[in-house]
């Protein structure tokens, strides 16, 4: 059985860097965010129905990505992004996502915190200060409440990478 490490958080914290950081360490897959992929394709805003297309997305490549690895997969998102996303802007959220969310097991999440500057991108949406703590309040519930052993990581990119192999490292002498 492989562990599986999902990187979660607000836009622009760092979680595809640390991704993979932790991919190279570990010498493991790691499975990218689909909605960027998806969304430099798009040619228009994305609507409500996209969101539902990108959660199929990033389940397909986290199960490629899964069926490479040996002992560790390292997720840059998981479907809790997608969740959170859909209910911001829409207000509600497919049922499929909800059920996948519930379905879906992994070991550990860490959550990356709003201390890097933002960084500016055209998917991006937020980064008004008060949207990043908005968004990062949100995460650290979804973590708190969802039973699966989490961190925090802060500060520049080699102190994340640094708590965060610590913690894996960890949980893989566990195992």
């Amino acid at each position: 059985m492989i562990k599986k490490v999902v990187i979660i958080g607000p836009e622009s914290t760092g979680k595809s860097t640390l991704s993979q950081q932790l991919a190279a360490y570990f010498q493991e897959p790691w499975v990218p965010e689909f909605a960027r992929t998806y969304l430099d394709h798009l040619h228009r805003p994305y609507r409500e129905e996209d969101l539902l297309n990108i959660a199929r997305g990033q389940i397909r490549e986290e199960e490629q990505q899964a069926a490479k690895a040996n002992r560790l997969l390292i997720c840059d998102t998981d479907l809790y992004v997608i969740k959170v996303w859909s209910e911001h802007k829409y207000q509600s959220c497919h049922h499929w996502i909800l059920e996948e969310i519930a379905r879906r097991t992994y070991d550990l999440y860490v959550l990356t915190y709003i201390d890097v500057p933002w960084v500016d991108d055209p998917q991006r949406e937020h980064p008004q200060p008060e949207m990043r703590l908005y968004f990062f309040r949100i995460y650290l519930d979804i973590v708190i409440h969802s039973q699966v052993p989490w961190i925090l990581v802060k500060g520049n990119a080699q102190q994340r990478l640094h708590t965060a192999v610590k913690e894996i490292e960890g949980m893989l002498h566990k195992s």
